[in-house]
């Protein structure tokens, strides 16, 4: 699916390698899988694994305007681009 509003997506302009990702899903069940497709999925890449595990806890935090009961919909998963070499800290 491609976004509708591109520029408003955050993009960085420095050419950075980023192997660190996070993969963001739909649960199995989710009634939005009829919308998006069962194979629906997004990738964000981070330069380490420190932003992408700060990303990670942002994201998939209990927002304030979430319901008593409400579950996070998404499923979350780490991954690692093999293709691009971590930068030395």
């Amino acid at each position: 699916m491609t976004a509708c509003h591109a520029h408003n997506l955050r993009q960085d302009s420095a050419e950075t390698p980023k192997p660190y990702g996070l993969r963001v899903s739909l649960r199995p069940g989710d009634p939005f899988r009829t919308l998006l497709g069962a194979d629906w999925s997004r990738t964000h890449w981070f330069a380490t694994s420190e932003e992408r595990d700060a990303a990670l806890i942002e994201m998939s935090r209990k927002h304030e305007y979430s319901r008593p009961g409400d579950r996070p919909a998404h499923v979350y998963e780490k991954v690692l681009n093999q293709n691009v070499r971590p930068r030395n800290k």
